[in-house]
């Protein structure tokens, strides 16, 4: 029982890193209909410039703070600059965004090195709890609440403000947004880079159990992607759901049967679509 509750919070640890680097990812196709094959390079580009904040500063928080802004204008840089000239060309953005995927992955080499490296645990969520003989880390229950609070406050803005609603319309009907006087060009712009910084945060997050390395962006995407599949593209509550279940069934499946983990994450992607092409929660 103690194994089994053990796993299932490891499980929901990889969930809330997943859910942080998918619910950016899947904003942007709800919005733009964006695949986005660059988007693990902003959860790397987050642990190297917390990393390097915080080498400096001493503070986590503030390279926490520095990695969410800095990759956001980074994000918002890349919708202006090269995707939106790609307008209704989703391979030729595609390909625009591999292609900066590497780039980010070679600057990343040329100014920071190939060494791995670890970020620092907050003094306050060093050591473990112990519950009815479960001992876990404090810091993943941490992130484990920090996700949970980042998914409340993505309903929230969506369901309960202007921006959502105004966000909503841009997504059912581009055209006829632009046609009540929504900006729908700075609209995308500002949700390209909310979803960079959600990937930047996932990369702080992250960096103290993960660590960085030129690479661990595509390693990451992968699963990334499988979260989006199975959830729905464009479905934050999809995200939602899809990383829990490919956080839980990833981690049991390493602990299990570690010779089929690659089987046991992406037979359930099969499955939904087999089921529903769309996700559980996408729409046609």
């Amino acid at each position: 029982m103690i194994y089994l509750v053990t796993q299932t919070l490891n499980g929901l640890f990889s969930a809330a890193l997943l859910f942080l680097i998918a619910s950016g990812l899947t904003l942007a196709f709800g919005v733009m209909r964006i695949v986005n094959i660059a988007h693990g390079s902003f959860y790397m580009l987050g642990a190297y410039v917390a990393y390097t904040v915080t080498a400096r500063t001493r503070s986590l928080a503030a390279g926490a703070l520095a990695a969410v802004v800095g990759v956001a204008l980074v994000g918002f840089g890349v919708e202006r600059l090269f995707l939106r000239r790609l307008t209704a060309q989703p391979l030729a953005q595609m390909m625009m965004t591999m292609g900066l995927a590497l780039v980010f992955r070679d600057a990343a080499l040329m100014i920071w090195g190939g060494d791995p490296f670890t970020l620092p645990y907050p003094a306050m969520l060093r050591g473990s709890l112990e519950l009815h003989g479960v001992v876990f880390p404090i810091y993943r229950l941490f992130v484990i609440a920090v996700a949970a609070s980042v998914g409340v406050l993505l309903w929230a803005v969506n369901e309960k403000t202007l921006v959502g609603a105004k966000l909503r319309a841009a997504v059912d009907d581009p055209e006829m947004a632009s046609a009540t006087g929504i900006n729908v060009g700075l609209l995308s712009g500002l949700v390209f880079a909310a979803g960079a910084g959600l990937a930047a945060f996932g990369g702080v997050m992250g960096g103290p159990i993960l660590g960085g390395y030129p690479g661990i962006d595509f390693d990451l995407l992968p699963l990334a992607f499988v979260v989006v599949i199975i959830g729905g593209m464009g479905s934050v509550q999809g995200a939602l759901i899809g990383s829990i279940v490919v956080g839980l069934i990833d981690n049991f499946g390493k602990a299990l049967v570690p010779e089929l983990s690659y089987f046991t994450l992406f037979a359930p992607m099969v499955i939904v679509l087999a089921v529903k092409p769309t996700g559980l929660y996408g729409r046609g």
